[in-house]
């Protein structure tokens, strides 16, 4: 692919970023892109949604905006931002904290949908956590990602990610970096949204549809590359359970 030049202003904190974890993962992986370019904006306040399957996702995630001219910004959970060191760079890079099930959660969304309104590009990994499915299938999705589209009317560009889970398994602490992993990403086209933000009142049965739909142009897009059909049904931990809670506590 055709590496697009990155056009926004970069603060000393994107630039440090850049600096160390651009050349790391060049060294570690072999990233391929294998379509969909065309359906990532160069410039314009956009959400874009992927699948998780490691901790390590946000940085692969920010080499696909780097090499497709965008800056990331992160909706990333609030423990990340108790560091005084961390909590500092996170927020000069332009990064929103999420307080979940607090008063505090209004604000992570309202500094989302004011970051898409200034232009930028916000990810969102709809699922809110790494994926319990066993064969790492996305899981049912939270609203966040539909309600912010909705009321910015800004496009949901899904996008299927495949590898950082060799990388950094789930719920492990030490990295597999050689033999070099293989990152493969997907971008969808847009997802239709427009006949469910022209309907008043918002209600939960309008932002479900929304939700799922953005949950649904995820998996195609991981289904084309792995070549197989995800389940019919989609994982869901309030009725499946958490098979890594015991990893989480150790």
């Amino acid at each position: 692919m055709r590496v697009r030049k990155v056009q926004e202003k970069r603060n000393w904190a994107i630039g440090l970023a850049v600096v160390i974890i651009k050349p790391t993962l060049l060294a570690t992986t072999e990233r391929e892109w294998i379509g969909g370019e065309e359906n990532f904006p160069a410039k314009g306040g956009c959400v874009v949604a992927l699948n998780h399957l490691s901790h390590i996702d946000p940085l692969t995630a920010a080499l696909l905006f780097y090499d497709h001219g965008r800056i990331p910004r992160y909706l990333a959970k609030d423990g990340l931002f108790r560091n005084k060191a961390l909590g500092f760079f996170l927020r000069s890079a332009g990064q929103i904290p999420v307080y979940r099930d607090t008063a505090g959660a209004v604000d992570a969304y309202s500094a989302a949908v004011a970051a898409v309104g200034r232009g930028e590009a916000v990810i969102i990994y709809p699922e809110a956590t790494i994926t319990r499915d066993p064969d790492l299938w996305p899981m049912r999705g939270k609203s966040g990602a539909a309600r912010i589209a909705l009321e910015t009317g800004c496009p949901v560009i899904p996008v299927g990610q495949w590898g950082a889970q060799d990388i950094l398994p789930p719920y492990t602490k030490r990295p597999f970096l050689f033999p070099r992993k293989k990152l493969v990403a997907r971008i969808g086209e847009p997802v239709e949204l427009s006949d469910l933000a022209a309907k008043e009142p918002r209600t939960p049965e309008v932002i479900n549809e929304a939700t799922d739909r953005i949950m649904a142009a995820i998996t195609h897009q991981l289904e084309l590359i792995r070549g197989e059909r995800a389940p019919a049904e989609r994982y869901d931990m309030r009725v499946h359970g958490d098979r890594f809670k015991k990893k989480k506590a150790s």
